[in-house]
């Protein structure tokens, strides 16, 4: 049985934690049986004194009873290096402190409360340990609060909805948040300090949405079950990390990590796991061309699958996605997807086939399921379709849950449950074990545990390219920097550049679909339009889609504004190379950028950027490309047009 040293005991606490560089300060207050915390920078409030705890299902309230038996405080310094991703190593360095409770009275429950504080962040955790009469529990409610000034600005998407996370951002006030809105959720305050709420390593429990409470504080929301719980627990049990990343510009805030950092290092050998570039029968669908249904103008045919693979070749990208190769696709997908069948072809495919043509030209094949949020439906053909890809050589799976809910045990859930969360968390291990790396559509959220299974290469969650032709504006690339980038990287489907398409005409510039590459990061990047697009149209921009990287050894934003613009510079991980990439929304811009980062020596530029006369709606084509030799200490002055941006390649020579 787990077993406290009762050093001290003592109701009425106050205790602070202060960052390593000591500007981030967060105060743990234990009085008359209540916790609470709040947290200062450079002893300016932040979050305002705020409740924790639980509302526990027919038990009393784990909340308002608690003493404190022991404190147990500890300083860690260290580099994580990362496989994949945006920066190679990430610091995690921070103060942190874990109060041992206990309830006053019976049943005299424990719980434990750790918090960590970063210089870029405080984040803790719920830890509660099996103990008697105490062995699994029914969250009914949690009680964390996140009291910040209701004067702040916050940019939300609205939770509970039909369509997931796919909403347009909007700009508001704290105190008009009068319903659930998901996470990150990223603020300012009237004090000028910028703030993303959010959460770390998620597992077994519902996502965490904000709203105001009876209070007038925010609070977390936790996605229900179908049962009207939060989550069924057996102990010991940890909750999620509640994170509170902080910065001093928007900017700044683009560059927090800490995700990462409060998620464990893989347990196995992911030396297998490669990032990926690739091409797909899939845009030719949305503008009508093929169908994902079998029948005339069936879009993943042997025939068009082995002119793709030839397509990628010639376009020096690494891999193919075929959609629509499976039964289940015919009629209305949306409402028959319990009809869908995960290892039988269609009869105009041949799996086998394709994947040895592909084999035979070192191609890898996207593979995909669409569950359309059948779960039970899927699980049960789960193994035996990651076997079928496996035994064909399909190292990479899109998978996709296009339902506005989850069909579990009978049951209509959240995809954000509990139930859902467990759902995505085993098509990962299972993919993990088969050597297969996913890009999960229609997800949960990132909490970063992709530091523990590295294999989870991209998610969606978010408005992507699909929703183009009026359902997006060019301001809302410029928001997802600093709002659901800030849970890991997102397949945005770059790189559309028939852009006056009259069944998907875009909202951007030809130089902004370039810099997609750059400022949208994703494990598994998609150049998303028709090769014929790229090879005969567009061949000299198309190199640049084909060179950027898909895994960087640093990234440095270096100006921005939420909703407004974004300019970040990458450096690539295999090389001395770095990319410069820039969008605005729809206000035309012209930025300076300096060239310190840089080494020493000389570097080619490559330079895509929107002529003077470009236009997100009229002259979306405009675009100068030009070369020139530049050096530290130099800078680059571009011009970003009316929803348009620019895309740099700097080469070392």
């Amino acid at each position: 049985m787990f077993k406290w040293a009762n050093l001290f005991s003592r109701d009425e606490v106050e205790k602070d934690i202060l960052s390593p560089n000591g500007r981030l300060r967060c105060h743990f207050t234990l009085t008359s049986g209540r916790i609470y915390y709040s947290v200062y920078k450079n002893d300016k409030p932040i979050i305002k004194p705020s409740q924790l705890g639980f509302l526990i299902c027919g038990e009393e309230p784990l909340a308002n009873n608690f003493k404190l038996i022991r404190e147990q405080k500890k300083r860690h310094e260290e580099t994580i290096e990362l496989p994949w991703g945006e920066d190679r190593y990430i610091a995690n360095n921070y103060s942190e402190s874990a109060f041992y409770l206990t309830e006053k009275k019976d049943p005299k429950r424990i719980m434990t409360l750790r918090f960590r504080v970063f210089d870029n962040g405080v984040a803790f955790r719920y830890e509660i340990p099996p103990q008697p009469k105490f062995q699994q529990i029914s969250i009914k409610d949690e009680l964390t609060e996140f009291n910040i000034d209701l004067n702040s600005t916050a940019w939300k998407i609205p939770a509970y909805q039909p369509d997931r996370y796919e909403y347009n951002y909007e700009k508001t006030n704290v105190f008009n948040l009068q319903s659930s809105v998901h996470t990150p959720l990223t603020l300012k305050t009237p004090t000028g300090y910028y703030l993303a709420i959010h959460e770390a390593a998620l597992y077994n429990y519902g996502s965490m949405t904000i709203k105001l409470n009876e209070r007038q504080a925010l609070k977390s929301d936790i996605t229900p079950l179908s049962d009207g719980t939060k989550a069924h627990v057996a102990l010991p049990f940890s909750a999620p990390w509640r994170l509170i990343m902080l910065a001093d510009s928007a900017i700044e805030l683009t560059t927090n990590r800490l995700i990462y950092a409060l998620n464990d290092p893989p347990t196995d050998d992911f030396s297998w796991v490669k990032t990926l570039k690739f091409i797909g029968i899939w845009w030719a669908m949305y503008v009508g061309e093929w169908t994902w249904a079998p029948g005339e103008r069936h879009g993943a045919t042997t025939t068009h699958a082995k002119e793709y693979i030839d397509a990628a070749v010639r376009l020096g990208v690494s891999g193919l996605l075929i959609e629509g190769w499976n039964e289940g696709w015919e009629g209305d997908w949306l409402e028959n997807g319990i009809n869908n069948k995960f290892t039988v072809a269609t009869s105009d495919f041949d799996l086998e086939e394709v994947a040895s043509y592909a084999r035979s030209k070192n191609i890898e094949l996207v593979g995909h399921h669409e569950t359309v949020g059948f779960i039970d439906n899927y699980e049960k053909q789960l193994e035996a379709a990651y076997n079928y890809y496996a035994a064909n050589g399909v190292h990479y799976i899109k998978t996709g849950y296009a339902g506005s809910m989850m069909l579990i045990n009978g049951r209509r859930e959240f995809h954000h449950s509990q139930l859902g969360v467990n759902h995505y968390q085993k098509t990962v291990e299972l993919a993990a074990k088969k050597r297969i790396m996913l890009d999960i559509h229609e997800p949960i959220k990132g909490t970063g545990i992709e530091r523990t299974y590295p294999n989870l290469l991209s998610r969606e969650g978010a408005r992507g390219q699909e929703y183009e032709g009026g359902a997006i504006t060019p301001s809302h690339a410029c928001f997802l920097p600093y709002t659901r980038l800030l849970a890991g990287g997102m397949d945005y489907t770059s790189g559309i550049l028939d852009l006056a398409n009259s069944v998907k005409r875009m909202s951007t510039t030809l130089a902004r679909q370039l810099a997609y590459f750059v400022t949208i990061y994703s494990g598994m990047q998609m150049a998303a339009d028709r090769p014929f697009i790229y090879e005969e149209r567009f061949p000299r921009e198309f190199g640049f889609i084909r060179a950027a990287p898909t895994n960087f050894e640093r990234t440095l934003p270096l100006a921005g504004e939420i909703g407004e613009y974004y300019v970040v510079a990458r450096k690539d991980r295999d090389s001395e190379d770095w990319y410069i990439g820039g969008v605005t929304d729809e206000t035309g811009r012209r930025i300076h950028i300096g060239l310190d980062f840089l080494s020493t020596g000389v570097y080619r530029a490559e330079i895509y950027a929107d002529a003077d006369n470009a236009h997100y709606r009229d002259e979306q084509f405009a675009i100068n490309i030009s070369e020139r030799h530049v050096g530290r200490g130099e800078a680059l002055d571009l011009y970003m047009a009316p929803g348009g941006g620019f895309a740099v390649k700097l080469t070392k020579i």
